[in-house]
């Protein structure tokens, strides 16, 4: 799946060899002036991915199958609400994993610990040691590795077009599987500010300490992304290496390098976002030429 400036497309390799291919439009909820706010954006980003990240899974799962290969495969009123109530376990179970876990297993060792911001500083650490046991331990999944590949030929292309290469897969296959603005970095950044926030709460009972971090969610992801966007408008300069250089090496584990067929259909998707924007917005053309 490739995002573009208006459109969003995805691109699936069928049963057949061939590949489908297919562009929708961003929802008017995840563009306009409300994007270029400072923090809300960040909000609003994460929602955006959330939500377009499981469609097109949920929808690829489909036709990759073979079951479907038309454009409304996935986008029936069922279907919705089954994604709907998808994101809704998955987010409760991150939130279990990811939030939760931590805290009951510093509440083990609380009695040992003076200091509420050591406790805290603790939890974080917990926290991001299972965020990296969790992303590697999936890779020994074979569904999981090829995921990952995919997800390495998607940075690749666009790496390939931000240098102005042409999109064929000699030269996609010259560029690295990381790439700076990677959703990987952005949850690697999101852990690592959360640690810095939640140090400061204290120790309230148990049931406020999750309340809280729940509560924070929006405020730790909406500080993240402007500390992703600051890294990627300075990517050149030292301070800027530096902020990106921990969610790169994660991305050594969330990407692997391609074969052809998933770089063409990295491709494939990319090509159609840009011909999608494109043919809607003429000065889209004139900037993306």
């Amino acid at each position: 799946m490739i995002r573009g400036v208006r459109h969003y497309s995805l691109a699936v390799r069928q049963p057949d060899g061939g590949i489908f291919c297919d562009t929708e439009p961003v929802s008017s909820r995840f563009s306009g002036r409300i994007r270029r706010v400072p923090f809300v954006r960040g909000v609003l980003i994460l929602s955006e991915t959330l939500w377009y990240g499981m469609k097109s899974l949920q929808r690829s799962a489909i036709i990759a199958a073979g079951e479907a290969d038309g454009p409304d495969a996935g986008g029936s009123s069922a279907s919705k609400w089954v994604m709907a109530l998808t994101m809704a376990v998955a987010l409760a179970l991150g939130i279990g994993i990811f939030l939760v876990l931590p805290l009951l297993a510093v509440r083990l060792i609380d009695p040992f610990l003076e200091s509420s911001v050591v406790s805290n500083l603790i939890e974080g650490v917990i926290r991001l040691v299972i965020l990296v046991a969790y992303v590697g331990g999936i890779s020994a999944m074979k569904d999981i590795r090829r995921v990952y590949a995919y997800h390495g030929a998607e940075h690749m292309a666009v790496h390939a077009y931000e240098a102005g290469h042409p999109l064929t897969v000699e030269n996609v296959r010259r560029h690295p599987t990381p790439h700076p603005r990677c959703g990987t970095a952005f949850l690697l950044t999101v852990a690592v500010v959360s640690v810095l926030v939640f140090a400061l709460l204290g120790r309230p009972d148990l049931e406020w300490r999750i309340l809280s971090r729940i509560a924070l969610i929006p405020v730790v992801a909406a500080v993240s992304y402007e500390i992703i966007r600051f890294a990627g408008a300075h990517r050149q300069a030292w301070f800027g290496k530096a902020i990106a250089a921990p969610g790169l090496a994660l991305q050594l584990i969330t990407t692997r390098q391609p074969d052809e067929d998933q770089i063409q259909v990295a491709i494939a998707a990319m090509e159609a976002a840009l011909a999608a924007d494109r043919a809607t917005s003429p000065d889209l053309a004139e900037n993306q030429a």
